[in-house]
């Protein structure tokens, strides 16, 4: 059977916008996820929890960990056990309300974070940094500001 190039068609700038922002998403998480898998049995949503709890200096409420990422709730609690049962987190009473817990990473966490951060980092090195000048980063810098903006 023949394989036919498929097309979507005429689009607007704007459609054509949104199809590459999500054709973009879509291809770094999944290069992303496969490098720190192969490298450090650490997918994607594992280095996002992570990444989140590396930036602060207290432990963090599992419910603000489920508010920042883009995982769900129940998500980011899977991830949490996943995590701890590898000893690359701990959950501490919250200080500030006896039925929570708050979320830290183990010192253990932190070298992982820093090794998997690096393993990140040169998977994106050829589209960031052979690809992309300054002032391109520049320009998506100023787009998701904008989309984040509410």
């Amino acid at each position: 059977m023949a394989r036919n190039d498929l097309t979507l068609g005429e689009l607007t700038l704007r459609d054509h916008a949104f199809y590459g922002l999500i054709w973009a998403g879509t291809t770094l998480s999944a290069r992303i996820d496969q490098a720190l898998t192969r490298a450090h049995e650490l997918p994607l949503s594992w280095f996002e929890v992570m990444l989140w709890l590396s930036g602060q200096r207290e432990p963090v409420a599992a419910s603000d960990l489920g508010a920042k990422t883009l995982l769900s709730r129940s998500q980011v609690s899977r991830v949490v056990d996943q995590l701890q049962a590898r000893g690359l987190v701990e959950r501490l009473p919250s200080p500030t309300d006896a039925r929570s817990v708050c979320v830290a990473l183990t010192p253990a966490g932190r070298t992982a974070f820093t090794e998997a951060d690096a393993t990140r980092r040169e998977a994106l090195r050829e589209v960031f940094d052979e690809r992309l000048d300054d002032e391109d980063i520049r320009a998506l810098e100023t787009v998701w500001a904008k989309l984040k903006a509410k």
